[in-house]
C-alpha cells in the first residue's frame, strides 16, 4: 500500500524527522489561506501517488497567496500525466502547501527491504533529486548502502558512516543526519514498510537538513497491525480492477499491460505462466495467485475480475493443485459460466488433486472450454485464442 506525500512528511514527522511546514488543500481558496499562513513564498504540488510530478506540471511556485490559489486552481482537477501513471494520467485532488526552502544541496536517503539478505538496508546518495534507478545505472558509485541486523537496528556508526559519505561532515551536520536517519530508520521499521524514501533529502542555506518529499510504501501483509495507516489507503489513487480483486478477498493480483487473463494457484507457478505465454508470442493482462483456494465462489470471483478487464481477449486458468483441489476449480468455472456471460475462449491446464472429479465435472458441463495437456500448451493455445484461432 501507498500512501501521499503530505501522509509520509507527518509519518515522519512523528519520528522526528524534520519537514517542511505546510498541510494539505482540496480547494484553490485553502491553498491561498494556508499559504497567508505560511507567509506567502510557498510550493504547490499535486498529490498522487506517482513521481514525475514535477515534469507534468503538478508542482509549482508561489510567491503570494493569489499565486498560490492560481496554481492550485491549474493542479486541481488536472488529469497529471508522469512516467509513472502511464498515458492515462491520474486525476489530482488535493495539493500540498508548504513553505518553499532555500536548497543549498540536494541528497538521497532511503530504507527498504534487501531481497537479498532478507535484511533492511539504508542507501544514501549526494545524487539526490534523481532518479536513484538513473543514478544506480550510470554512476553506482555515488550509492552508499549499509544493512541494518534487525536484531540490533540502526546504529550510531551506520548513521555517522552514510553521511561522511555524503558530505555531511561538520559536527553539526552529522548530528542531524545521525537523528534524522534514526528517524527514518524506525518509522521504517515500526509501521511495517517495505520503502521509505526521501528524495530529495536537503540540506537548506541556513544550514539544516529537511525531507522535501517522502514516500512510504506499505507491506499489505502486515496492515491489520497498523489500523492508522490502513486508514490512509486511497483506493482513487489504485487500479480499479485490483481494489475489485482486494474486495473479493484476493490479495495477489496486479494489472498488467496484456490481452491474456491469468488465474493461477501459486506465485510462483503465476510468475512462470507469465513467462510462458510471453515466450509462446503473448502478453499478459495480470498477475492473479488465487492460492491454496477450496472455495468457488473464490474461483467465480477470479474469474469475474478477469472478465471486467476490457484488454482481455482470452483466459488460460492453469492449475498444478496440491491442497488446493481441481474439482473445486471446475465447479468454480462451471458456476462462472452460469452467472456471466463469458463470451471470451477460456483455456484450462488442470493437475493435480481430485483430478478425475474435476475432469468429470467439466466434461459433463459441456462448457466449450479449450484444453492444454501442459504448461506450455496451455499457453500457446491461450496465445492462439486471443488472436481469434480457436481450434
Amino acid at each position: 500500500m501507498k500512501i501521499h506525500e503530505y501522509q509520509a512528511k507527518a509519518l515522519l514527522a512523528q519520528f522526528g524527522v524534520p519537514v517542511p511546514k505546510g498541510r494539505v488543500a482540496t480547494t484553490p481558496a485553502e491553498a491561498r489561506q494556508i499559504a497567508a499562513e505560511l507567509g506567502g513564498k510557498v510550493v504547490v504540488k499535486a498529490q498522487i501517488h506517482a513521481g514525475g510530478r514535477g515534469k507534468g506540471g503538478g508542482v509549482k511556485l508561489a510567491n503570494t497567496p493569489e499565486e498560490a490559489e492560481r496554481a492550485a486552481a491549474q493542479i486541481i482537477g488536472m488529469q497529471l500525466v508522469t512516467h509513472q501513471t502511464g498515458p492515462q494520467g491520474q486525476k489530482v485532488k488535493s495539493v500540498l502547501v508548504e513553505e518553499q526552502s532555500a536548497i543549498e544541496r540536494e541528497l538521497y536517503l532511503s530504507v527498504l527491504v534487501d531481497s537479498t539478505s532478507g535484511e533492511p538496508v539504508m542507501m544514501a546518495s549526494a545524487a539526490g533529486g534523481m532518479e536513484i534507478e538513473e543514478v544506480a545505472a550510470t554512476t553506482p558509485e555515488k550509492i552508499i548502502r549499509i544493512n541494518v541486523d534487525p536484531a540490533t537496528g540502526f546504529l550510531p556508526y551506520m548513521a555517522r558512516q552514510l553521511a561522511f559519505g555524503i558530505g555531511l561532515e561538520t559536527r553539526e551536520l552529522l548530528g542531524q543526519a545521525q537523528k534524522l536517519m534514526q528517524g527514518l530508520y524506525e518509522a521504517f521499521a515500526a509501521k511495517d514498510a517495505s520503502l521509505a524514501e526521501i528524495n530529495p533529502l536537503v540540506l537548506t542555506a541556513d544550514g539544516r537538513l529537511l525531507a522535501l518529499d517522502a514516500k512510504f510504501n506499505f507491506d499489505d501483509n502486515a496492515l491489520f497491525r497498523h489500523p492508522d495507516i490502513a486508514a490512509l489507503r486511497d483506493i482513487d489513487e489504485e487500479d480499479p480492477l485490483e481494489v475489485q480483486a482486494k474486495s473479493h478477498g484476493i490479495d495477489n493480483y496486479i494489472k498488467l499491460d496484456g490481452n491474456i487473463g491469468c488465474i493461477v494457484n501459486g506465485a510462483g507457478l503465476a510468475m512462470a505462466t507469465m513467462d510462458t505465454i510471453k515466450l509462446a508470442g503473448g502478453e499478459p493482462a495480470n498477475f492473479l495467485d488465487i492460492g491454496t483456494v477450496n472455495n468457488v465462489e473464490r474461483v467465480t470471483n477470479a474469474i469475474k475480475v478477469i472478465l471486467d478487464d476490457p484488454a482481455v481477449k482470452a483466459i488460460f486458468i492453469n492449475i498444478f493443485g496440491g491442497m488446493a483441489r481441481v474439482d473445486v476449480i471446475a465447479q468454480g468455472i462451471i458456476e462462472a459460466y452460469r452467472t456471466f456471460n463469458i463470451t471470451l475462449p477460456v483455456v484450462a491446464r488442470l493437475e493435480g488433486t481430485n483430478l478425475e472429479e474435476g475432469e468429470r465435472l467439466l466434461k459433463e458441463s459441456g462448457l466449450p472450454i479449450i484444453r492444454g495437456t501442459d504448461l506450455y500448451d496451455g499457453a500457446r493455445r491461450a496465445v492462439e485464442a486471443a488472436a481469434g484461432k480457436v481450434a
